[in-house]
């Protein structure tokens, strides 16, 4: 028989898509699903991105070069300028969003055996990146009682070994929507230097912070600029997910320079989406501020409904759209499955992430989900609702048995 890899039999399916046959099962019965699941925004893409499409005169749809399309780079250059971070093109490469993003990165920095300290609940798709390089993931314990609060030399310092080759964090945090403030981030950055380690910044919701607070990107740190490595989108920030445009940046040269020759080995992230992204990255300050409030009412809507459901705990997050939150409940993978299965309330039902996929750390979040608040307000409060009603009916059926 054919052997298939070690490294891919390591990977797992994604907790936000692995019900799939279910709601689809569910859909063929009628029953009308909430998707709290997944974080694909509904907001409009702007209109810029369509027209710039549309008007594209080239006779030849050609390869962009392997770094990126010259005036993508220098719309990202731009970007940053804004933000008071300098960079030349060279600290940028296109990439097919900013999953190929982290794996050209997770690519250039870890071997077979080595280790990367990464918060935990984590994006479930680290997992897949970090194992196919041979690499693992160690990860930095946090809990529900705590705010998923995770910056603390004394909780960090401890895991390093001779094996840890990099810092993984996402800030805004997905899932638990924490914002680390300039202290934590500084902190966090003298960690990585101290122990000679890459610090990675999966920044691609940096526009989604509610509390007025400075959001600060690595990449204001200059004297930290041979370690840090920032992954960005457009993805989130435009609601642009399906253009698959995102970055690589870093001032490490010798890390670009290596990064490089994956690019030219998958040739060019698409020409005609970086055309796109290029226009996107034009829209007018007031796109960000009005978004911005909307997801703000969205997060308020589904923790004003959270704190109605008796046993749930849950910290209000501070940045990007999603809740992390603990369920009365034993496994949320059961939970999910009966509520697409045996549950409706009025043809109704709801999907979320469940927690124990966001974890490295074997049993841990087996009772806690991921709730994406991309939906439209009104639907949230009724998602919220109908999930209210399945914790009920669900423990009731638990405590009869």
């Amino acid at each position: 028989m054919m052997k298939l890899s070690s490294k891919i039999q390591k990977c797992g399916f994604s907790p936000m898509r692995k019900f799939q046959s279910y709601q689809v099962a569910a859909e063929a019965r009628g029953l009308k699903i909430y998707h709290l699941n997944i974080g694909q925004p509904d907001i409009e893409t702007p209109k810029v991105f369509f027209d710039t499409i549309r008007e594209f005169r080239q006779p030849v749809l050609s390869y962009a070069p392997s770094p990126g399309v010259p005036a993508y780079l220098e719309a990202v250059k731009r970007y940053y300028s804004e933000l008071n971070v300098p960079l030349q093109q060279g600290n940028i490469l296109a990439t097919t969003g900013g999953s190929e993003a982290l794996e050209i990165a997770l690519a250039c920095i870890l071997d077979d055996g080595d280790e990367i300290l990464i918060p935990e609940p984590f994006y479930p798709n680290y997992n897949t990146f970090v194992r196919i390089t041979g690499g693992s993931i160690r990860p930095i314990s946090t809990s529900p009682e705590e705010g998923y609060r995770y910056a603390d030399r004394a909780r960090i310092e401890p895991l390093i070994n001779e094996h840890t080759r990099a810092i993984l964090m996402t800030n805004p945090g997905n899932p638990t929507g924490v914002v680390l403030s300039p202290e934590e981030v500084r902190l966090m950055a003298e960690i990585a230097r101290e122990h000679d380690l890459f610090l990675i910044g999966d920044e691609v919701y940096r526009e989604f912070v509610y509390g007025g607070e400075k959001l600060t990107t690595l990449l204001e740190l200059e004297d930290m600029a041979e370690y840090v490595v920032v992954i960005d989108s457009v993805s989130k920030r435009f609601s642009a997910c399906g253009a698959r445009i995102g970055a690589l940046i870093s001032r490490n040269q010798e890390l670009m320079a290596n990064a490089m020759k994956i690019c030219q080995g998958r040739l060019c992230a698409a020409t005609l989406d970086q055309v796109g992204a290029t226009a996107l990255y034009g829209v007018d300050s007031s796109y960000f501020a009005a978004v911005q409030e909307e997801y703000k009412k969205r997060r308020d809507t589904c923790m004003e409904g959270l704190s109605k459901i008796p046993g749930v705990m849950c910290e209000c997050p501070k940045g990007a759209f999603y809740i992390m939150a603990k369920l009365p409940v034993d496994d949320t993978d059961r939970f999910q499955a009966w509520l697409l299965e045996e549950f409706d309330n009025h043809g109704e039902t709801v999907m979320f992430a469940p927690g124990e996929g966001f974890y490295a750390t074997p049993g841990k979040g087996r009772d806690e989900i991921r709730i994406a608040y991309a939906l439209q307000q009104r639907d949230l409060e009724r998602a919220m609702a109908v999930l209210a009603s399945g914790i009920q009916a669900y423990t009731a059926r638990a405590g009869k048995s």
